[in-house]
């Protein structure tokens, strides 16, 4: 091997491992935000941490496919670098990471149902909404979304009886005040399918 054929595969070599490294850090995003309460809102729909964690997964193999064919393209005659033991490793545990939040995160929402609220607050403040049933438990979350359009975690939460979900039946009152970015929600139960908890949130969008 040339002298000049040596330096192409140093500099491949460094670029194999810039994307290793930007494949490793998107698996171990999708492992956090599978695991997180975390919700997206694009266009009036909600996309919830799991999906997120799907979208990352699926962006990490095409970055690692993309890895792939530029690099062994780029080094040539000087051969596809192997990645070292320890980017195997770290690759291996946020590969595996990533795929338990995913599959986590996906079956907590089975019979999950979410809910954009109306009307929006000062300055595009969003109330979201995730309601669940299980046996003879109902639960509620509620988001305060602002203009960043991410929910980093419930405002409030309430349980039912009876698996009622208040807002799909729209026993809730949404207020919100002049400015600031700031509302309440208070939700509903009925006499035979009382709010055994919570039931009021204050909303903030930090805005």
């Amino acid at each position: 091997m040339t002298n000049a054929e040596a330096g192409v595969g140093q500099r491949w070599k460094r670029r194999a491992a810039g994307y290793d490294m930007a494949v490793a850090g998107l698996l171990l995003l999708a492992a956090a935000t599978g695991w997180s309460d975390l919700v997206l809102l694009v266009s009036g729909s909600v996309v919830p941490g799991w999906a997120l964690c799907v979208v990352l997964l699926c962006a990490a193999a095409v970055l690692s496919g993309v890895r792939a064919v530029r690099v062994r393209s780029g080094a040539g005659r000087t051969g596809m670098p192997s990645r070292p033991l320890p980017v195997r490793a770290v690759r291996g545990v946020a590969l595996v990471a990533a795929v338990l939040s995913c599959a986590a995160g996906a079956l907590d929402e089975l019979g999950a149902e979410y809910y954009v609220l109306h009307p929006t607050g000062p300055g595009g403040c969003t109330a979201v909404v995730r309601e669940t049933s299980f046996l003879v438990i109902g639960s509620g979350d509620v988001y305060a979304i602002g203009p960043s359009h991410i929910g980093w975690g419930p405002s409030g939460s309430w349980i039912a009886d009876d698996g009622y979900r208040p807002v799909a039946s729209g026993a809730y009152e949404l207020r919100w005040n002049g400015r600031g970015g700031r509302g309440t929600i208070q939700v509903h139960g009925t006499e035979t399918d009382p709010i055994v908890s919570g039931g009021s949130a204050s909303l903030d969008c930090g805005s």
